[in-house]
Formats: C-alpha cells, sequence, structure tokens
C-alpha cells in the first residue's frame, strides 16, 4: 500500500468510480474538501480529470489538497457572496463540510444547521439545476435500541447537540424539494488514513491499554474509501428525496471490532470498561477545556454522550444496493491501511 496519497495517486482510483462519472452533471462545487473524507474526494475526481470548485477558508494553506488541480474559492460557510461564487451555474453540490467538536450547543448549531441554511439559499441564487448531496451522520438519526441498527425510514431521535445540528442540516436540504434534486447520505463511525477522531482507538490500541465504555455495544463503522465511492455514486444515481445509511452491511459487537482492530495491527491489548458516569464526568471537563480554547479535545460532555449510547448501529444493507455500492473494504483490510498510514506518518507516537 502506497504510504501517501495525491491527486497522482488516489486512495480511490479514477477507475474504481468511472462508471458513475458520466452521469454526475458538471461542474462540481463542493464544501469541506479540506478535510479527512473531503480531501480523499477532491483527489479522485481530480484523477478523472475533473476540476472541482472547493470552498476553502485560506486558499494559501489547503491542508492534503495542496496538489489538487481545484478552483479555489475563498470563505465559509458563513460567506454569503463566497457561496454564491462556489455554486454558480454548478451541476452538482457535494456539502461535506461541518463542525465535528464544538464546547457549545449554537457552535454546533452555526456550523452544521445554519451553515447549511446558507449553503441551500446559494444553490436557490445561483444554481437551479444543481443536484445536491449532503453529507450528514448517523448522529442525526440517532443511536438504535435493536442492534441490528437503524433504518432510513426511522424516525430521527438524535441524543447530542452534534446530532441535532446535523439533523437540522438535513432538514435544511430538505427545503429544496420541488427545485432542486438532492439526497442525504449518512455515514457512521467513518476511520481511515488522515482521520483524526478514531485515531483515538489506534492510539490506546498501540498503548496496550484501551478505556471503553461498559455493556455490550454494537457499531456500524466505515472505511473512508468506501464513503468516497458514495458521495459519487449518489452524485449520481440517488433518488429525489431519499435518505442513506451507509457502513459495512451488517453491525458488529464493540469488543469483536477492537480485537480485529488489535490483531491487525500485532498489538497486544487489555480493555478495561469504564462506567458511563465516568465517561460522563470526563466529557463534562474536556467541555470546560475546550471553551477555555483548547481544540483538540477528544472527549467533550456531548462525545461523552454519544459514546456511552447503546448501540451505534445501522441497516445499510438496502441504502448499499440502492447506490450500486457492493459490501466494500472489510474492517481487517481497511484497518491494516490506516495502522500502516498512521505509522509512516508518526501518528501513534
Amino acid at each position: 500500500m502506497a504510504s501517501d496519497f495525491s491527486p497522482a495517486n488516489p486512495l480511490v482510483a479514477a477507475d474504481e468510480v468511472a462508471a458513475w462519472l458520466d452521469d454526475i452533471p458538471q461542474p462540481i462545487a463542493l464544501t469541506g474538501g479540506t478535510g479527512f473524507v473531503g480531501s480523499h474526494l477532491v483527489e479522485t475526481l481530480c484523477a478523472a480529470g475533473l476540476r472541482p470548485r472547493v470552498l476553502v477558508r485560506d486558499p494559501d494553506r489547503p491542508r492534503w489538497i495542496s496538489a489538487a488541480d481545484v478552483e479555489w474559492v475563498a470563505g465559509d460557510l458563513d460567506d454569503h457572496d463566497a457561496l454564491d461564487r462556489l455554486v454558480q451555474d454548478s451541476g452538482t453540490v457535494l456539502h461535506l463540510a461541518g463542525v465535528v467538536r464544538a464546547g457549545r450547543a449554537a457552535d454546533f448549531d452555526r456550523g452544521n444547521r445554519l451553515g447549511t441554511e446558507n449553503l441551500v439559499g446559494a444553490v436557490g441564487r445561483r444554481a437551479a439545476r444543481a443536484c445536491v448531496v449532503h453529507v450528514s451522520s448517523l448522529a442525526a438519526a440517532g443511536p438504535s435500541s435493536d442492534p441490528r441498527g437503524r433504518s432510513p425510514d426511522d424516525a430521527p431521535a438524535p441524543i447530542s447537540a452534534y446530532g441535532r445540528s446535523k439533523l437540522g442540516a438535513e432538514r435544511a436540504v430538505a427545503g429544496l424539494a420541488g427545485r432542486n434534486r438532492w439526497c442525504v447520505l449518512r455515514p457512521p463511525a467513518i476511520y481511515g488514513p488522515r482521520d483524526t477522531d478514531v485515531l483515538e482507538f489506534f492510539k490506546m490500541a498501540s498503548r496496550g491499554v484501551a478505556l471503553v465504555p461498559a455493556g455490550e455495544r454494537w457499531l456500524t463503522v466505515a472505511y473512508v474509501a468506501d464513503v468516497v465511492r458514495a458521495v459519487i455514486a449518489a452524485a449520481a444515481t440517488a433518488t429525489d428525496g431519499a435518505t442513506y445509511h451507509l457502513g459495512e452491511p451488517a453491525p458488529r459487537r464493540f469488543d469483536e471490532l477492537f480485537d480485529e482492530l488489535a490483531r491487525t495491527g500485532d498489538v497486544r491489548v487489555r480493555m478495561v470498561r469504564v462506567p458511563g458516569g465516568v465517561i460522563a464526568a470526563a466529557g463534562a471537563v474536556g467541555s470546560v477545556l475546550q471553551r477555555l480554547g483548547l481544540q483538540r479535545i477528544a472527549l467533550t460532555r456531548d462525545k461523552a454522550t454519544e459514546l456511552v449510547a447503546r448501540h451505534w448501529s445501522s441497516d445499510t444493507a438496502g441504502s448499499l444496493a440502492a447506490l450500486g455500492l457492493g459490501v466494500g473494504v472489510s474492517f481487517a483490510d481497511g484497518a491494516a491501511a490506516t495502522w500502516e498510514w498512521y505509522r509512516t506518518r508518526g501518528w501513534l507516537g
């Protein structure tokens, strides 16, 4: 496996998505292109010979996609003029930007719901024919009481400020009904090269001790390459107004996933079960520290609420079939590729 990725060597090769590319209306406008999932998506599009417009706060600091041949649009989701320039006469709008870490509910709401409302407004003004693909989160649906997981048809019941803000963003996109073709994708926890959230579990595994919530939990996870393929497939084939759940075809128990994570990394790990009350207290402290200016706090009150929930599992089979996607990358293969990338980059200490 290559140790790093670029438009000349994307994680998802252009020929893997070639069957969909001719059906994606051009030009493509994209938010979140400098982030974890978005950067891999941009590199795949560029490798296919496309030149998307990418919203970026600072074109001089494009992070992972500095080598990508894209059209930069300087601004953010609060900048109405920048959003108008981004989507002007676009055929497809891929919306991946959002806030995943914040100390206050209002910050999630502004970055996710209000930011998406601003983008939808720009589409209404400048892109009457655009198809909008909104990458949301399983947090918008909420955890499941059944290990088999939530269906896209189940009534959403988010439990965190993040989840509520993402559901608000979904409803903003639904406001395009009758005007633009649109769809919503709900990935679960996404892992892979460049990720900094699930990285925390790789770090624990590499240290040999993992602090995990007490009790049985079933999870659905998604490798980043499969999410990139899903976004491209949705832009080409999604049913207008549909919601799709992404991730592996069947949920698995958390302890089984963690054991496999350890095996693929060739490490031995002792799991320590932590009561939910302890996790909640640690999250409260993390939120205070984040409000004081520490931005890379892994555990906040909001994240603790999500972490102690029973089952973050999803019914994905129907969605994968509807988008023409296969079962995707196995967790063993995805985790092995992620271990190698983290180790090559020195991210595991």
